[in-house]
């Protein structure tokens, strides 16, 4: 599949994003889940993060494909999921 890119502003701490597209004449909604995963503490180490995130996509509602996940921050890490429909 191609990708395009579509800039989201203000990223909120769940954000559902619907996207009505025409490929060849026929119409698709894409449906696309942002979800901000907060470390449980400031001073996460690396390694518990990698715990943390791995248990958050394995635990992830099955219907979604994970797309993209984010860089990294202290506080959190964006995860980008796709469901087709």
């Amino acid at each position: 599949m191609k990708e395009v890119v579509i800039l989201i502003p203000e990223l909120d701490k769940e954000q559902n994003v619907e996207i009505d597209v025409r490929i060849n004449g026929r119409s698709q909604t894409l449906k696309y889940r942002v979800e901000l995963l907060d470390w449980e503490g400031n001073d996460v180490p690396p390694k518990d993060k990698v715990q943390v995130l791995r248990h958050k996509i394995d635990a992830y509602d099955k219907d979604w494909e994970l797309v993209e996940v984010g860089s990294p921050t202290e506080k959190n890490i964006s995860l980008t999921f796709r469901k087709f429909s």
